[in-house]
């Protein structure tokens, strides 16, 4: 089976798959991490899981918005490009594709450091580690990174080496619903895939806005679980990226990637 089938279950399945996950609140799909939840500078890796997605990964900086980030991908050249995907080891890699929500969020940062200049900030859903490390080359006076797959973790650091920056803190557990943080700002992109999560993601922000006056930044590229969910009427679009050509042909001809800030209305109550 070629990418074709990684298609699918990377497009298709996350709709599925991955948001079950979210909402039972597991950690990750590797044993070997199963009781790691927090990462930080310093933290070792395991060597066998690094030498594997090193061999099984291609660092690039071309075909997406921010070519100032060097990122470990699954790109036409690795392995497992052709590969069965049920022959990876790890689970599903979403953390391997730089979707294009994740794109226009860390373009924007890029251009507008003063966004996230002295300010602390948290990634969630954080997959390649992208966004958090715009914020971090932006200034970002703490920055925290939250993906429940832990090998996502693991990327993520990989992906501060290459980019020669010291790794910030990486939480894989599912934070949605907890207590609200204390952030000064929380982006987030490629989220809306399910309608149970977004009802949950819709919650939790608004908590987050409602105690600690959080900004929340979402990036999203119009997909139609995003503009059919409610939260949309409580958005303002700040800015539309076209898409590189490459991004495009692996989003099924999607164009356009849109930041958008959220800002709901000071009725809205906690239930």
């Amino acid at each position: 089976m070629a990418f074709g089938g990684w298609k699918w279950l990377l497009h298709l399945g996350r709709q599925n798959s991955l948001a079950k996950v979210w909402r039972s609140r597991r950690g990750g799909p590797s044993l070997r991490w199963k009781r790691c939840c927090h990462w930080s500078a310093g933290k070792s890796l395991d060597p066998e899981v690094r030498a594997f997605l090193e061999e099984n990964t291609e660092v690039t900086n071309s075909g997406h918005l921010t070519p100032e980030i060097r990122l470990r991908l699954l790109t036409p050249r690795c392995r497992f490009w052709r590969e069965k995907p049920d022959l990876w080891p790890y689970g599903d890699p979403f953390w391997a594709i730089y979707w294009p929500g994740g794109q226009a969020l860390s373009r924007y940062i890029l251009d507008n450091p003063r966004v996230v200049k002295g300010r602390s900030v948290l990634d969630l859903g954080s997959g390649c580690g992208a966004t958090a490390i715009a914020a971090v080359m932006s200034g970002a006076s703490q920055v925290l990174a939250n993906d429940i797959d832990p090998i996502a973790g693991m990327a993520m650091i990989l992906n501060c080496e290459l980019n020669h920056l010291n790794p910030f803190p990486i939480t894989i557990k599912n934070i949605i619903n907890s207590e609200a943080g204390n952030w000064d700002l929380i982006v987030l992109g490629d989220m809306f895939y399910d309608e149970q999560l977004a009802d949950g993601l819709h919650h939790w922000l608004q908590k987050c806005i409602r105690i600690h006056q959080t900004q929340v930044l979402i990036g999203d590229p119009g997909r139609h679980q995003f503009l059919s969910h409610s939260i949309h009427s409580q958005l303002h679009k700040v800015i539309e990226y076209s898409l590189p050509e490459y991004t495009r042909q692996e989003n099924y001809g999607l164009t356009s990637s849109i930041v958008w800030s959220y800002q709901p209305s000071n009725s809205l109550e906690d239930s």
